[in-house]
């Protein structure tokens, strides 16, 4: 584990500055805090360089690596969790290996496969691999996006990065902001690749790869799911699956450290739990955290799973210093990011990390599962709500959800019915990804200033998402969702969550949930088996009846959040007035100040609930502060820890 980085000047005799390449790799220090290196083909105008989180081969593992004549060289961020078997077939044909990690077995797979040696590789990757012998690069970047690649492309450069701070630390990468991701940012809190918030640079997408060679470049998909119906009866199905999850969690116990597991107190970390135990020689380590507010707080269920499976269990209830955690998060994003579950992730991370290197967490359970409450509110929308006359469901119905005001609770009905009436006024033909928007047009009329809106060219976010939906047109209505949460939410939002937050610990986050070959499975299942009128993630929960204790069984889906839209009104509203005053809104030139300040106001008299409208105005504010103004984190602030206390 580890962030990697790389400069390729295409133009002839131009070679790499070693000052700017390692630049770009000190920027990632964080991501791999234990280790160094580099290489720089002169010949070329070729430059590698890395940071190493020392997870795997402790001695002889570092990176770069070369084959055995020294024409091929790797860098390499994430854990090929079946190395052990490739490499014994790569020693069968004749390859000689001069170290045990996983990062050499896919240097002679690519001498042996070629471009194809990715789909020999399970596990979660980004890696850059240099071919001297063909004056060749490729870039590859994991079939679900669990490892990120950020890179630019211009004229005569190539620079490519585990992150975006990386690549601004080149002279010659752009500063322009992208006013097309901006919107597509606040419509979805997230930016959905290939986009970035700045111009001309791009992420690769999940299951794609980038190859230059001869002066051309070009980018092409690698993987994709294929939807083929499973041909097994249901109780064959059910084996199937829990063969698979219990190959996926151990599988990913590889490592020469300690290791332990996120426990939420939800259905997909407590699986994860349960396998762990059941397949690990050493007791199971997990960790949780708790808040005041007891609507977020989930730590009672965490305890009964770690109680019966016996785990050393670390909990800590956490009482941050939520101003400065917000400065640390703004740090720590790479580009702007408005999931409020960033917290809970860096929070647990921090936590984790004074004990272990590497801990698995229960992500992409609701994707993979059926989990989200969207699913359910998409199928009560087709059944009945769709039904109303547009003017009920589109004015009259939204125009009584806001003389109600929102309640303290995380959900509960009134909120719950809130959102449900919101989402529907963005079009039918975006099915449950209306409930997981947070600007509708009639907003950006009001938000927008006249030069954003005339800045508006490209792609809107409605065709970004509805690209998806025609993908897997041919597939029901939940593989359908289900397929465009992966391409878009999961990789672009969850686990750049997941990323950014446990590397900032310098932790390794492993997502066994997420193995491809479940993805692939579970997604051509029918439906039925995920989703029906008594809930969701039924196949889960079938399988998990007789591992679990009951009341994790029948949990509502909670969510790891944190309760940001009080803390708006109270412990973060001199920030938020910091950073969306009149004068910023100004000078920035892209938002409305009287429609922010109407918004302030609204959210901190209770009227309504605009968190998560005003949570990503200031995450963007901050993004464009610390990162692209290079304005030092905490100026605003006396240095004074993130937590304030622990219990």
């Amino acid at each position: 584990m580890c962030g990697i980085c790389g400069i390729f000047n295409l133009s002839d005799n131009r070679p790499v500055e070693k000052e700017i390449l390692l630049n770009l790799n000190a920027t990632l220090k964080h991501r791999g805090p234990d280790d160094a290196g580099y290489y720089i083909d002169d010949r070329a105008n070729v430059g590698l360089a890395m940071r190493r989180l020392s997870i795997i081969d402790l001695s002889t593992g570092s990176q770069p690596i070369a084959n055995e004549d020294k024409t091929v060289w790797i860098v390499f961020n994430g854990e090929i969790y079946n190395y052990l078997d490739l490499r014994s077939q790569l020693l069968t044909l004749g390859h000689r290996f001069s170290t045990k990690s996983d990062t050499e077995t896919i240097i002679h797979a690519y001498e042996q496969y070629g471009d194809d040696c990715v789909h020999y590789l399970n596990g979660m990757f980004s890696f850059a691999i240099w071919d001297s012998r063909k004056n060749r690069l490729l870039l590859v970047r994991d079939r679900l996006g669990i490892k990120p690649l950020y890179y630019y492309l211009g004229p005569d450069l190539l620079v490519f990065s585990s992150e975006l701070k990386a690549l601004l630390a080149h002279p010659q990468t752009p500063r322009d902001i992208d006013l097309n991701a901006v919107d597509h940012f606040l419509t979805l809190e997230y930016i959905p690749a290939p986009y970035t918030i700045l111009k001309g640079i791009c992420k690769l997408p999940a299951g794609y790869r980038l190859i230059v060679e001869n002066g051309r470049v070009k980018t092409e998909q690698y993987w994709d799911l294929e939807f083929q119906p499973v041909d097994l009866d249901e109780e064959k199905i059910l084996e199937t699956l829990d063969d698979l999850l219990r190959d996926a969690v151990k599988s990913r116990l590889m490592a020469d450290v300690p290791l332990g597991v996120f426990l939420s107190g939800g259905i997909d970390s407590a699986a994860v739990v349960s396998y762990m135990s059941e397949v690990s020689d050493l007791p199971v380590k997990t960790f949780s955290i708790g808040f005041g507010d007891p609507t977020y707080n989930e730590l009672p269920y965490a305890r009964l799973v770690s109680n019966q499976f016996g785990t050393q269990h670390h909990e800590q209830y956490l009482e941050p210093n939520i101003p400065q955690l917000v400065e640390n998060i703004g740090t720590i994003l790479d580009e702007p990011l408005a999931d409020f579950s960033v917290f809970s992730t860096y929070l647990v991370s921090t936590v984790a990390s004074q004990f272990v290197k590497v801990c698995l967490t229960g992500d992409g359970g609701d994707e993979v599962f059926g989990g989200y409450e969207t699913y359910v509110a998409q199928s009560f929308d087709q059944r009945y709500y769709h039904h109303l006359p547009n003017w009920i469901r589109s004015k009259l119905l939204p125009g009584l959800a806001n003389l109600v005001p929102p309640t303290p609770a995380k959900k509960g009905l009134i909120n719950k019915s809130k959102r449900y009436v919101e989402g529907g006024v963005f079009p039918a033909y975006l099915q449950h990804t209306r409930w997981m928007m947070f600007l509708s047009d009639n907003q950006k009329a009001l938000l927008y200033q006249p030069e954003m809106h005339s800045a508006l060219g490209g792609e809107s976010p409605y065709t970004t998402l509805q690209r998806f939906f025609s993908k897997a047109a041919s597939s029901d209505a939940l593989t359908q969702q289900q397929y465009v949460d992966i391409k878009t939410y999961l990789a672009e939002n969850i686990l750049t969550k997941v990323d950014r937050m446990s590397m900032a610990a310098s932790l390794e986050a492993r997502v066994p949930l997420l193995d491809y070959r479940i993805v692939e499975f579970v997604l051509n299942l029918p439906s039925h088996m995920l989703l029906d009128k008594r809930g969701n993630k039924k196949i889960l929960r079938r399988i998990m009846g007789n591992r679990l204790p009951q009341k994790i069984i029948n949990k509502k889906k909670e969510g790891f959040s944190v309760p940001v839209k009080h803390w708006l009104s109270n412990e973060l509203q001199p920030l938020m007035a910091d950073l969306l005053s009149d004068n910023v809104l100004r000078s920035r030139g892209y938002f409305n100040p009287d429609c922010v300040s109407t918004w302030i106001s609204e959210h901190t008299h209770n009227r309504a609930n605009h968190s998560h409208r005003l949570w990503a105005l200031m995450v963007l504010e901050l993004w464009h502060q610390q990162i692209l103004d290079q304005r030092p984190a905490h100026s605003r602030l006396p240095d004074t820890p993130v937590f304030l206390s622990s219990i």
